[in-house]
């Protein structure tokens, strides 16, 4: 039986906070067979994880793929360096915007993606703690409008019923 659809497997819902996402791309990632099938059991952590580039290539560091448990000698190193699967074209883009310098490389999410393994990649800008402090505050006033709405509208919905 064949898989179809997006299954998340981990987020890193830090990024989004700590970095100002720029641009996102969708990368492949070379995998050994005991890391796929932890991945099945949804077991992974983008914690402490970022792309570099060497090479010419772009490589995922820090993901952390516990090994599989029912692994044999087989089993694969959890915080090795994953090679990420990208167009020729999409690396030379992105490899000349990270030497214009202040960007970084950031994955957000890994999922399956029609049985393969994908990752969520990040062109992104880091934050300053004042830029953090009013998305907060944003956040917030957005949170007390959306409540507000909903006061008014359950007072609308009593008066005509009455």
């Amino acid at each position: 039986m064949k898989e179809t659809g997006r299954k998340v497997i981990a987020q890193n819902r830090r990024a989004r906070h700590d970095y100002a996402v720029l641009d996102e791309y969708e990368a492949g990632v070379a995998l050994l067979g005991t890391e796929v099938k932890s991945l099945r059991l949804g077991r992974a952590s983008l914690v402490d994880a970022f792309a570099t580039v060497d090479d010419g290539e772009i490589w995922l560091r820090g993901l952390h793929i516990p090994e599989y448990t029912q692994g044999s000698w087989t089993n694969h190193e959890p915080r090795r360096t994953r090679k990420l699967l990208l167009h020729r074209g999409e690396i030379d883009r992105l490899i000349g915007k990270i030497k214009e310098g202040g960007l970084s490389l950031v994955p957000l999410s890994l999922y399956f993606s029609d049985g393969k393994v994908k990752c969520e990649l990040a062109l992104a800008r880091g934050k300053k703690s004042y830029d953090k402090r009013t998305d907060l505050a944003k956040r917030d006033a957005q949170r007390e409008i959306q409540k507000a709405f909903g006061r008014a509208a359950k007072g609308r919905a009593r008066e005509l019923r009455r």
